[in-house]
């Protein structure tokens, strides 16, 4: 199928040399060594760590799989094209998500037919790589935290001071 090959052959490898806005070392799903052990024991490591200069730490668990509803097709587009990518293949992602349209059906009645500008086909092969890219810029506000990306699940270590009612 051209989905895999163009994933295979030609984004997964741009992703090991990407622009300086993105980063894909935090994230341990949709890429050819990606494991979830490997994510545990990224995760487990960063708790490790965080805990060898402070006190407390407290890991964020968050779901964007709603995300994949929401993500406009300019933005992973736009961060595509700062990676490695040839022209046709880039071209051919453009037009994987250009003609994308709705249209609802109720017993007889039939609605107009509206584009579709936003949402990444989950499931697709091309839409959890797609993912990968959108969720690539994805980083700790503060320097001292840490994130651990695995598909749509992302888990935020956060350092605690000297006291856990610093989180007030």
């Amino acid at each position: 199928m051209m989905e895999h090959v163009v994933i295979r052959e030609f984004l997964y490898p741009s992703f090991l040399t990407p622009p300086p806005s993105l980063t894909f070392l935090d994230q341990y799903a949709f890429l050819p060594t990606g494991f979830t052990f490997a994510a545990v024991i990224s995760l487990l490591h960063t708790i490790t760590t965080l805990l060898q200069s402070n006190p407390f730490v407290i890991v964020i668990s968050l779901d964007l799989s709603k995300a994949f509803d929401t993500v406009r097709h300019s933005t992973p587009l736009a961060k595509m094209a700062g990676l490695e990518l040839p022209v046709p293949d880039y071209n051919w992602i453009v037009d994987f998500f250009r003609e994308h349209a709705h249209r609802t059906m109720f017993n007889v009645e039939e609605s107009s037919t509206a584009s579709i500008s936003a949402s990444i086909i989950q499931g697709s092969g091309i839409g959890l790589a797609v993912f990968t890219v959108t969720a690539a810029d994805l980083k700790p506000l503060y320097p001292g935290n840490l994130l651990v990306k695995f598909a749509d699940d992302t888990y935020l270590g956060v350092s605690i001071g000297t006291d856990i009612g610093d989180l007030e």
